[in-house]
C-alpha cells in the first residue's frame, strides 16, 4: 500500500513514506509492525520547507507526493537528523531542487558532508533557537543533542503549535491513519521505541523535556510513526519512562544448553513469586530482545542466567549483557546464576561487561552440574536477598 500526500492542517503536509515490510532496523532492531519514514511539507507565503525526507529506499513515495502537491520550488529541506532514515534523500532532493539550501547545526553540517557528500554551498548553519520565517509561518529550531545523535534537532512551528520532534516520541509503526487513534497500541510500540533506542539518552531527555515546557504544543509529529493530536499522552508516558522510579520487578534471560540453569531459573522465580514479587522470563533461544528492551524499562532487577560455554559465558548471554549494558537501565540490583561442567570465567566475563550500570551485583549462584538440595537452598537464599532489598524501593 502506498500513502499519498496527507494534510495535517491548512498548507502543512505529511509528505513521507510508510514501510509495511521492513522487519529489521540498522540490522539490529526487530521491527514486528513495519516503519514509517515522516517528512513534512510547509508551505509559506514566500518559503516552502520540507522537514527531513525519507530512507533512499523509500525515495520515490516522497517524490511522488511533492508531486501529488505540485511543488515546484523549494526553497529549504530541514535536517533534523543526520541518520539515513531521515537524511539519505537529501542528495535527490537537492539535485531536483537547485534553489533549495539544507538547514542544520553545526555538528549536523559535518555529518551531512562526511555521510551523504552534501558540498558546503548548499548547507545553511544555525544556532540554538533560531528561527526561520517561510513568510506567514515561522520555523524555530531546538537543539536536543544526544536523542540519540549529536546533531538531532527539534522543529517547532509557532503559528500552528506544532512541534516536528524528529525521533523524540517516534514509534516504529506502519498504519494507514496519519492520526494516532489506538493508544493502547501506539503506547507498547511507543515504549518498544524508547527502550530500544532512547533509553541510553534518560538524562538527556529530561532536559530537553524540560525546555518543551516552555512551549505550546498542540500536535507532535515525530519522524517516525503516527502523529499525536493529544501530546499529553505521549509527554506523560515519557515521563514515567525517564524518571528514576523502578517496579516490583526481576527481569531472568537465560540460555540453558542442557537443563541445569532452567531449572535453576524456575526453582529462584518460583521462590519470588511467592513473596509476591513480579518475574518475567527471557528464554533467549526463542525471545524477542524487543520485549526485553520493554520490560527493562520498569525492572528492578536483572538475573543474568548463563550456561558456561569454553569456560565462559553463553554467546548468547554475551549478546545480552553488551546489550543491557549499552541501553544503560535504570535498573537498581543485578546478579547472576550459572551452571558449569568444569569450570571456567562465566561469572567474570559477565561481570566485566555491566560497567554503565549503577546497579549493586548481588552475590552469584553458580553452581556445578544439575541443582542438587544445597544448590535450592543458595537460590533461596538468593531470592530472599533481592525480596530484602525489593522492600526498600520507591517504586
Amino acid at each position: 500500500m502506498i500513502m499519498s500526500a496527507k494534510r495535517i492542517k491548512k498548507d502543512i503536509f505529511w509528505v513521507g513514506a510508510v514501510d509495511w515490510d521492513r522487519r529489521l532496523f540498522d540490522e539490529l532492531i526487530p521491527l514486528p509492525d513495519g516503519t514509517s519514514y515522516n517528512a513534512y511539507l510547509i508551505k509559506g507565503k514566500e518559503k516552502v520547507a520540507l522537514i527531513d525526507t525519507v530512507d533512499p529506499s523509500k525515495e520515490d513515495y516522497l517524490l511522488d507526493n511533492l508531486d501529488d502537491l505540485e511543488i515546484e520550488r523549494l526553497d529549504y529541506i530541514i535536517m533534523n537528523h543526520a541518520e539515513q532514515d531521515h537524511s539519505g534523500s537529501i542528495p535527490l532532493i537537492l539535485e531536483i531542487f537547485p534553489e533549495a539550501k539544507v538547514i542544520v547545526n553545526e555538528k549536523g553540517k559535518q555529518l551531512l558532508k562526511e555521510l551523504l557528500l552534501v558540498n558546503e554551498d548548499r548547507i545553511i548553519t544555525i544556532k540554538d533557537n533560531d528561527t526561520l520565517s517561510l513568510g506567514n509561518k515561522t520555523l524555530r529550531f531546538i537543539f536536543a543533542p544526544w536523542v540519540h545523535w549529536p546533531e538531532t534537532i527539534l522543529t517547532y512551528l509557532e503559528e500552528d503549535q506544532i512541534l516536528f520532534s524528529c525521533d523524540l516520541f517516534g514509534a516504529h509503526l506502519a498504519e494507514s491513519n496519519l492520526w494516532v487513534e489506538d493508544e493502547p497500541k501506539v503506547y507498547l510500540a511507543a515504549k518498544r521505541y524508547f527502550a530500544e533506542i532512547m533509553m541510553p539518552f534518560r538524562q538527556n531527555i529530561k532536559r530537553h523535556l524540560e525546555k518543551l515546557k516552555e512551549l505550546e504544543i498542540k500536535t507532535i509529529a515525530p519522524s517516525h510513526g503516527q502523529i499525536y493530536s493529544h501530546p499529553q499522552f505521549i509527554l506523560s508516558a515519557y515521563q514515567e519512562w525517564i524518571s528514576d522510579q523502578v517496579e516490583n520487578l526481576v527481569l531472568i534471560p537465560y540460555v540453558s544448553m542442557h537443563g541445569s540453569v532452567e531449572e535453576m531459573v524456575y526453582i529462584l522465580s518460583e521462590e519470588l513469586t511467592k513473596k509476591g514479587t513480579r518475574v518475567k522470563l527471557f528464554n533467549l533461544s526463542k525471545t524477542d530482545l524487543g520485549s526485553l528492551a520493554i520490560a527493562l524499562v520498569d525492572a528492578a532487577t536483572v538475573v543474568i542466567a548463563s550456561s558456561t560455554v569454553l569456560a565462559g559465558a553463553h554467546p548468547q548471554i554475551i549478546y545480552l549483557t553488551y546489550l543491557i549494558n549499552a541501553l544503560r537501565p535504570k535498573l537498581r540490583y543485578a546478579t547472576i546464576i550459572g551452571s558449569y561442567g568444569w569450570g571456567g570465567k562465566m561469572v567474570e566475563d559477565i561481570k566485566s561487561m555491566l560497567n554503565n550500570l549503577k546497579a549493586e551485583l548481588i552475590e552469584p549462584v553458580i553452581i556445578k552440574g544439575y541443582p542438587k538440595e544445597e544448590d535450592y537452598k543458595s537460590l533461596s537464599k538468593l531470592a530472599e536477598e533481592i525480596i530484602k532489598r525489593h522492600q526498600s524501593l520507591d517504586t
